[in-house]
């Protein structure tokens, strides 16, 4: 029987759910633990807490309090003994990380006698469809988890061996395991970064996928005292019940309930849409900025279900996921499009995504940001070339196009961005002197924020028909900003432009309090600290359709000269309003370009010697502030989703307070 959690009132958007949801078991990523407090996840100070009564130092905590508590729980689970085992004799797993095997010994520690179940204590295990699944993986390590246990007490000098375990004497072991890989939740701090993993009774484990989720979770992690959580945060209800008892209003106390710890990371859930009384809540459990034949083969492999929410069963595909998957072909020969081609679109997919996957692994993986700046603007000028059959065994050329908005354009400039920002940082390092090098470098500053402000403005454009990608907004929108500051406030105008007018000093430029808006309240809610007030779904609109305005307003006046020297980017002629978005013509215009004039990727991007009086309406003192009025709006706005989705001591908010509180 399914199971879900649903709302016992009405909730308006951006309200706590829950209070913090302590958990019933977690444990640090394999690479953490000598880094970061196995207790409440914290980094470790400088003189690390060692645990209490152990013999093998394989766990640190931030404080004695944190040793006191959490240490006692690592020994008698025998997770201790496990890792000592997997370091000593890496054969006993060979499949990596050991987190959920770690977490798993802690959770049946807790457990009172049982026998494995398709739920134990509530909690779904999937066993009878992961042993399928992962049958190694699950088998060795409830084999390790059962030595480990037999292990806990013996003299150091046994020998033991997975081998020597029999199928049928680590059953429990393994319904455990599978419980933990179907309920257990990756454990992020505030900047994003995952720290482990985490399991949480069935107010939380109960709350059902969607890839059009309306609420969204976020964790506490801190050291003692702090993790000692604010009156406001304690006292906030338990707004959902499960399914079947809204009428009582009333959840039943899980039999886990009394072993929640006291301390680790928790949990607070968060609705990022309004919810009415009765509404089944979900959350995501995947990327919802990927398209569904992806999402859907994630939610497969990791938990073993088909979605059917209400994305996923549309026909036809929603808007969003039309434009996240959309691929053009074009014949060299007779300039067709896609409409005029039979073409096969798996292939297509298939060979744009290694491309494009390839490409960025050049940045992330082998460190060159030059390659990979290259490789991803050749794909997204030119396309993708590829040759078909035709009659009398004659190939056809055509070229594969992605869409604007097609998932992997989105990795491409999230890529890009970063990638220029990389190189620009380099050039000046090595080149501190003005010359061609440092004009260059200005170039990739003035990309990267294009690139950003583009991400931004794509991501906004598919969360106006898909409104729980409200997460992905406020972030692209909150990096968008810092770009365009960092490019506005930059030295390196002054040895780049020459103006018969002297540049004002820069501390008399960049004041928020100069740049109030007339016709936005964004600027007035961050001075009046009321980003964190209750708002209704009516408000919400109100303040992104004024900030939808005021950008779209300001962006114009600044666009031509970010993408200016960047052939890709100039054929995106507005990156707030897409409604110049049309494939056909977007594809021939950048045949186009590609056919008469190549691509030369990165070195197109900030060669210019000097930026003429022509090319800027504006004096460079106002296009620099112009630039700054955009990316103060960004932030602004970013910050006003982030507090929606995280509330006010996110991340997100915390950053962008620390940039504008000038």
């Amino acid at each position: 029987m399914e199971m879900d959690m649903r709302a016992v009132e009405d909730i308006e958007i951006g309200r706590d759910i829950t209070p913090p949801l302590s958990p019933l078991s977690f444990a640090l990523h394999d690479s953490l633990v000598s880094s970061h407090c196995s207790c409440c996840f914290s980094p470790l100070p400088p003189q690390p807490f060692p645990p209490t009564n152990s013999h093998h130092v394989l766990f640190y905590y931030c404080s004695s309090l944190c040793s006191t508590s959490d240490s006692p729980l690592h020994l008698s689970s025998a997770e201790s003994t496990l890792l000592h085992l997997i370091q000593s004799r890496p054969s006993t797993y060979p499949h990596g990380d050991s987190s959920d095997l770690r977490a798993a010994l802690r959770l049946l520690h807790s457990l009172p006698a049982t026998c494995p179940a398709p739920r134990i204590s509530g909690l779904l295990t999937n066993r009878h469809k992961l042993i399928n699944n992962h049958d190694l993986r699950i088998r060795d390590g409830a084999r390790a988890m059962f030595l480990a246990r037999t292990m806990r007490h013996a003299p150091d000098d046994a020998v033991w061996d997975t081998a020597t375990v029999a199928p049928d004497d680590a059953v429990l072991e393994e319904a455990v395991l599978c419980l933990v890989l179907t309920n257990a939740v990756e454990v992020q701090d505030k900047t994003g970064r995952t720290l482990g993993i985490s399991v949480y009774d069935t107010s939380f484990s109960w709350i059902n996928h969607s890839c059009s989720p309306n609420a969204c979770y976020r964790f506490l992690v801190s050291s003692p005292p702090s993790q000692q959580h604010s009156p406001s945060l304690a006292e906030t209800p338990l707004r959902i019940v499960p399914g079947g008892r809204i009428e009582s209003g009333v959840c039943s106390k899980n039999v886990l309930t009394k072993e929640c710890q006291k301390y680790g990371p928790r949990v607070i859930v968060r609705s990022i849409r309004r919810i009415n009384r009765g509404e089944e809540v979900t959350v995501t459990y995947t990327d919802l900025l990927q398209p569904k034949a992806i999402r859907q083969s994630e939610l497969w492999s990791r938990y073993r279900f088909i979605c059917s929410c209400r994305r996923c069963s549309a026909s036809p595909l929603t808007y969003v996921d039309r434009a996240l998957e959309e691929i053009s072909a074009v014949n060299f020969n007779s300039s067709r499009l896609s409409s005029d081609i039979s073409f096969n679109r798996d292939k297509a997919t298939e060979r744009l995504t290694d491309y494009v996957d390839d490409a960025i692994a050049d940045y992330l993986s082998i460190g060159n940001p030059e390659s990979s700046c290259e490789r991803l603007e050749h794909v997204l000028t030119q396309g993708l070339c590829d040759y078909q059959p035709e009659g009398n065994e004659e190939k056809s050329e055509i070229s594969y196009w992605l869409n604007p908005l097609h998932h992997l354009s989105l990795n491409a400039y999230t890529t890009l961005a970063s990638a220029y920002k990389i190189l620009a940082d380099d050039l000046l390092t090595i080149y501190s002197e003005t010359g061609n090098h440092v004009l260059k470098a200005f170039g990739m500053i003035r990309t990267s924020a294009a690139y950003s402000l583009l991400l931004a403005g794509a991501a906004h454009h598919l969360f106006n028909s898909e409104s729980s990608l409200v997460l992905y907004v406020a972030n692209f929108w909150t990096t968008a900003g810092d770009s365009l500051l960092y490019l506005a406030k930059s030295s390196l105008w002054t040895d780049i432009v020459r103006w018969d007018r002297p540049m004002s000093d820069d501390s008399e430029l960049y004041h928020i309090e100069k740049y109030k808006c007339p016709k936005c309240s964004l600027i007035d809610k961050f001075e009046t600290n009321s980003f964190h007030d209750p708002v209704t779904h009516a408000d919400f609109e109100h303040v992104s359709s004024e900030f939808l305005d005021c950008v779209t307003n300001l962006t114009q006046k600044v666009w031509y000269f970010l993408v200016h020297g960047c052939r890709y980017l100039g054929l995106c002629k507005n990156p707030i309003d897409f409604c110049w978005l049309d494939t056909s013509k977007f594809s021939n215009d950048g045949e186009a370009v590609a056919q008469s004039t190549g691509t030369k990727g990165y070195s197109n991007c900030g060669n210019e010697r000097s930026i003429s009086g022509s090319e800027a309406e504006e004096n460079t003192n106002q296009l620099r502030i112009y630039i700054f009025k955009v990316g103060v709006h960004c932030l602004l706005y970013g910050e006003y989703l982030a507090s929606k989705c995280y509330g006010r001591h996110s991340h997100l908010t915390c950053h962008v307070h620390n940039i504008l509180d000038l």
